[in-house]
């Protein structure tokens, strides 16, 4: 089993007050078009922490087939998300593949490459990319878990992890910049909107 979980739990800080998530993307909001790509892709569930607007979110996502867990602790960003989400996968999750809710033009197909090169052939991380640089989703063999386990902030979260095992880095060429394109700013958003 291969859960995805979707990272929806910031405060969106450089959005001059408004939570980038509930903006609207090609008529629906971002983190509802986040969801619904990676619902339709090869991953057997998908896991969306909430945090700040917990409840906004909540409504967004209303009758999506997705588990929602609540991240009492998002102010401390998003190592504790992380955290947060890996409690929840099954029992017979093999691995993990992280998206931020932020990705707004990700794709199905590339969500699928990663999965795939997993499938057939392991792996401990696979990380979706673009001319050789890394993007999202990323994907965590099971045995990591011990580790993402452990991480903080302090200890630069994930980004830890991922140098700790850098010789294990399996990258998956996916033909689309859109695996590293997130939405951090005001004049992202309207860039993202305008394509």
């Amino acid at each position: 089993m291969l859960s995805l979980i979707v990272l929806a739990a910031g405060k969106s800080t450089r959005m001059e007050g408004r939570n980038k998530l509930l903006a609207m993307v090609h008529g629906k909001p971002m983190i509802r078009l986040v969801v619904e790509t990676a619902l339709n892709s090869k991953v057997d569930e998908v896991i969306v922490v909430l945090g700040w607007e917990e409840n906004k979110v909540r409504e967004v996502l209303a009758g999506l087939p997705c588990r929602l867990v609540a991240n009492r602790e998002f102010e401390k960003g998003q190592s504790s998300s992380l955290r947060a989400g890996l409690k929840e996968v099954g029992r017979g999750t093999r691995a993990v593949l992280i998206l931020p809710g932020d990705m707004a033009r990700i794709d199905t197909p590339s969500i699928d490459k990663v999965v795939d090169s997993y499938k057939l052939n392991n792996g401990t991380i696979i990380i979706a990319a673009h001319n050789g640089k890394y993007g999202h989703p990323i994907l965590l063999d099971r045995k990591l878990f011990g580790d993402i386990a452990q991480i903080t902030e302090d200890t630069y979260g994930l980004k830890s992890v991922i140098k700790k095992h850098e010789n294990d880095i399996r990258l998956v060429e996916v033909g689309t910049g859109n695996v590293l394109r997130d939405v951090d700013t005001p004049e992202d958003l309207q860039h993202l909107t305008s394509l």
